[in-house]
């Protein structure tokens, strides 16, 4: 019997583009493979439509908090409708960075050093010396984002304006220089290291989804024992919140920070990607499986209870 199987994507925050972008490409990937596929643009109406729709699987192609906090997960779980990526509890802690870290550095996971304050507070005067990043504590897609430089004669007021919505606390952290790495996971096995080059000064939107905004080196060009480091503090911080599917872990790398350089773990997404073009797809071609074997991977490994 063919598997339906709704794929959700859309959505009303920030990142509604993205997903939309994402959900197209795995909902026609998945019909290429022989599912049958409904793409649902999710609204606030999402539970009944799902319980009216009565899919065998929810692909999540969500980005955003509602799609990668536990919202949605949530509402599946309570639909019993099997779902693909991690859970409840695993997507809300990964994306409230704040709590994410501490899991990660009792786990053993080099993090950069933080703190948590409100808006007012960090605009007012340097929280800690520059240079260091600031940023939402819950968002996606580095909305929100941004890197005070070590000449920096005061913290930004952009997060002062009315039509702020990275959220009232935010988190300030300590800018680490450097290459941009990351390393997707597909169940329990880490796939290859991507080295990300972009000219502006971190992997920010534009650079994510602008045409010509970054490069990938896949593999990246990294001593054995650093390609290793990346690729199991990948796995340990996979396990260290209990994600399930398809997770991708961004890490900063200085090399010039000693003999073996400094690696800190930023975040890990329980959502990445899935365009063919995107980082954790290109990996998985890398290490053997197609973008359509990829997609259907995640339709069979979904499940409730995650």
């Amino acid at each position: 019997m063919t598997k339906h199987v709704a794929v959700l994507m859309g959505g009303w925050n920030n990142e509604r583009p993205v997903s939309l972008m994402t959900g197209t490409g795995c909902a026609a990937a998945l019909r290429r493979a022989g599912y049958q596929v409904t793409e649902v643009d999710v609204g606030r109406d999402v539970a009944e439509v799902l319980a009216a729709l009565k899919p065998d699987v929810a692909f999540n192609a969500l980005h955003g908090p509602f799609g990668e906090g536990g919202y949605i997960q949530g509402v599946l779980e309570l639909l019993q409708i099997p779902y693909t990526h991690s859970g409840v509890l695993a997507s809300a802690l990964a994306m409230n960075k704040h709590q994410a870290k501490i899991l990660f550095k009792a786990a053993g996971i080099p993090v950069t050093d933080h703190t948590v304050a409100t808006r007012g507070d960090i605009a007012r005067s340097h929280i800690m010396a520059p240079p260091y990043v600031v940023k939402p504590i819950a968002d996606g897609s580095s909305f929100g984002v941004f890197v005070v430089k070590g000449d920096a004669s005061h913290p930004p007021q952009e997060i002062l304006r009315e039509d702020w919505n990275g959220g009232e606390e935010l988190m300030v952290e300590r800018f680490i220089p450097g290459r941009e790495l990351t390393c997707a996971v597909m169940g329990n096995v880490a796939l290859g290291v991507t080295e990300i080059v972009t000219d502006l000064t971190f992997f920010n939107y534009e650079a994510k989804y602008s045409q010509g905004g970054a490069r990938h080196i896949l593999p990246a060009q990294l001593k054995p024992k650093i390609y290793d480091k990346v690729q199991q503090f990948s796995l340990a911080a996979h396990a260290a919140l209990g994600c399930r599917g398809l997770t991708r872990c961004d890490f900063r790398y200085n090399d010039a920070a000693g003999e073996d350089g400094e690696l800190v773990l930023l975040e890990i997404n329980t959502q990445p990607g899935m365009t063919e073009v995107s980082l954790a797809p290109e990996q998985a071609a890398h290490a053997g499986h197609s973008y359509e074997e990829l997609c259907a991977w995640l339709v069979e490994d979904a499940s409730c209870n995650r």
